[in-house]
């Protein structure tokens, strides 16, 4: 076995995540034409909760009282951000939802630059105004396409850029597994709550919906997650963060699978915000490729947030 080798496994791993990831945009817009958002999204995430726990039976028993507020606060954010992209689901393509959601990755270290009220770096600021172009063009430029359905999925991008720069702060002083227990638990009472008080209660019936809730609760949540954490501790964060941005490009690919149609503006405007998102990473990638360990939330792509906890 050569040196290389070893890292092949995660590798490819990883690139299944993304790739699963991709893949719920489709397949959760279908599920939701014919069974209610929130009774969906609590299905899942109770599913997470338990496939979760017997993957990392730790993550109760490790479980601390300070833990707790800071997963809360964490999986409210968490919560926020899949109520929104699944709702924006119901009006917009699967194509255009996996670009939008992608726009966290800009989104979360300008939020950063404003709380901390220091001046973004050349990168972020370049790679922030290469993704607002592309969102522009993606949304029909002067022709004006955006719809609700579209300003859900920003929401919910503004939502997970929240949730990073929690896991980027409080989050990286407490224990992975925990922490994302309390998040899964967060955000399956929060939607399970939601659904018994708006949806009508029914149990979900045929094939399709019970694949995706399946899924997504085992394969995009509970597993994805550990498959990350896995392959992290073989591969390099730098080398992980660049494999997860292709996840947006992945949805969109996929969304063109299942009927979605781009005009060439929108394609240009997707090719943009994938630009942005890349530039906007380059500099916590190059920290992380130097090693440099960062003790405070600093004006850095989400990669960093994302990646330490997981290390």
């Amino acid at each position: 076995m050569t040196l290389a080798q070893p890292r092949i496994i995660p590798t490819v791993a990883l690139i299944a995540v993304a790739a699963i990831w991709a893949g719920t945009f489709v397949m959760v817009k279908d599920a939701i034409a014919s069974y209610p958002t929130f009774s969906f999204l609590g299905w899942r995430f109770w599913i997470a909760v338990v496939v979760f726990v017997l993957i990392f039976p730790k993550a109760i028993t490790a479980l601390r009282r300070d833990t707790l507020g800071v997963g809360v606060l964490a999986g409210i954010f968490l919560c926020l951000g899949f109520i929104f992209q699944t709702w924006g689901l119901e009006q917009t393509t699967a194509s255009r939802a996996a670009f939008i959601t992608g726009m966290f990755v800009v989104i979360t270290p300008v939020l950063q630059a404003l709380i901390l009220r220091k001046i973004p770096g050349a990168m972020v600021i370049a790679g922030a105004l290469l993704a607002v172009a592309g969102l522009w063009l993606l949304s029909g430029g002067s022709a004006g396409q955006w719809g609700q359905g579209d300003t859900r999925v920003l929401l919910s991008a503004f939502a997970y850029s929240g949730h990073m720069i929690v896991l980027g702060g409080l989050g990286r002083r407490h224990e992975v597994a925990p922490l994302t227990f309390v998040q899964l638990v967060t955000t399956a009472t929060v939607c399970s709550g939601l659904a018994l008080a708006i949806d009508p209660i029914s149990i979900p019936s045929g094939t399709s919906v019970w694949v995706a809730i399946l899924f997504t609760g085992i394969l995009a949540s509970a597993v994805a997650f550990a498959v990350q954490t896995y392959a992290q501790r073989h591969i390099s964060p730098a080398r992980t963060a660049l494999i997860l941005i292709c996840e947006p490009a992945l949805g969109g690919l996929f969304g063109w699978f299942a009927g979605d149609t781009f005009t060439g503006i929108g394609i240009i405007g997707a090719g943009l915000i994938l630009l942005g998102m890349i530039s906007s990473e380059f500099l916590s990638i190059a920290k992380l490729r130097k090693g440099e360990v960062i003790h405070q939330p600093s004006i850095e792509g989400p990669s960093v947030a994302m990646l330490k906890q997981s290390e």
